[in-house]
Formats: structure tokens, sequence, C-alpha cells
């Protein structure tokens, strides 16, 4: 089973670069964003707490999110893998996906960290604001706010990867193709 973290700041690309990979290696995709977003959409219980963080540009409380990827893994069995986006997001979210994983019989295979210039971050966002609609793309304070969050509580991520050696540093920087091709070639590499 192929089990892929796709890590990176807010901007990066990781959303669309999941969706290469999910086609290319069948893989299911699992975006928190996505699921916390319909959560909101529908104004549920949880979809309101969230956008209370998710507002101020900060991380969605653990708890929440593991419930959430754990019903996602039980709702596809006969998966042959997931690619991860958005999580984990700190180290305590890491150990509970390890032992999510370890539940269904598998492992994860690699931590794929797309680079990327916080001011392309900036600059992508902003630009994703004129279009999604999502207020926190649309506050120059609130992305600044969104990768130091990042920087400060989930880029510690990067040294619990690396000392399983699953970190594989991906170039995010040039066209949608170019870093699809780059991450291909990571994946095919493991």
């Amino acid at each position: 089973m192929l089990n892929l973290v796709l890590f990176g700041p807010p901007g990066a690309g990781k959303g669309t670069q999941a969706e290469f990979l999910e086609k290319n290696f069948n893989l299911i995709h699992i975006s928190t964003g996505d699921l916390l977003r319909s959560e909101i959409a529908a104004k549920t219980e949880l979809g309101i707490e969230a956008k209370k963080n998710i507002d101020k540009g900060e991380l969605v409380p653990d708890s929440v999110v593991v419930d959430m990827i754990k019903a996602k893994l039980n709702a596809h069995p006969a998966a042959h893998g997931f690619i991860f986006d958005g999580f984990p997001r700190t180290v305590a979210q890491a150990k509970a996906l390890d032992r999510l994983l370890e539940e269904h019989g598998t492992d994860l295979s690699a931590m794929l960290c797309l680079q990327v210039e916080t001011q392309e971050l900036i600059d992508r966002l902003l630009n994703r604001g004129l279009t999604s609609g999502r207020s926190d793309d649309q506050d120059r304070s609130i992305i600044e706010n969104r990768i130091s969050v990042y920087e400060h509580k989930t880029a510690p991520l990067i040294e619990y990867y690396k000392a399983q050696d699953k970190y594989v540093p991906v170039e995010g920087m040039g066209t949608i193709e170019q870093i699809a091709e780059r991450l291909a070639k990571s994946v095919e590499a493991l």
C-alpha cells in the first residue's frame, strides 16, 4: 500500500498536485481542508467550531481532524493507498496517523514536501482568493499568519519524518506540470 503525506506551506499547491498523484498512482485523496470546508458549508457543529479557527488562520484541534481521517480510512478498506493533504500538521497528529495506519496493517511510505518561496506563496493565495471565495485567501495579514503558523507549528514535522527516513523534499516552484513531474519521479523512486 502506498501512503503519502503531501506537505508544504499554505499555497504550495498541495490540492492541485494531489489530483495528479491520485490519478497517476490510483490513490484516495484525503484533504482535511476539503473535509472541513464541507462541514462548514453544512453548518454542522464541527464546521461552526472549525470555522472559528480557520477564520483566524489557526489550526483546527487535533481530535477533530483525527476523527475525520479515521472515518475516511474506514470508508475505503480496499484502497491501494492514500494521499494525506493538509494532515498531519503537528507531531501529535503524525503520531496519530502512524497509529491509524498501523490499525489498518500499513504505514506511511513518504512525506513529499513541496518547497516554495514565501512571496510566491502569498501571491498564489491572494490570486486564488480572487476566485475561491475563501476569506482566508483574501487578506494578506491572515495569509502571513497562516504561513507563520506553518513555520512554527507544522514545519517541525520535517524533523519527525527525517528521523524515519521518510522525508522527500520536492521543488515546488515552476509550472503545475513541472511540479507534478517532479512529484511523480519522487514517488516512482520509492
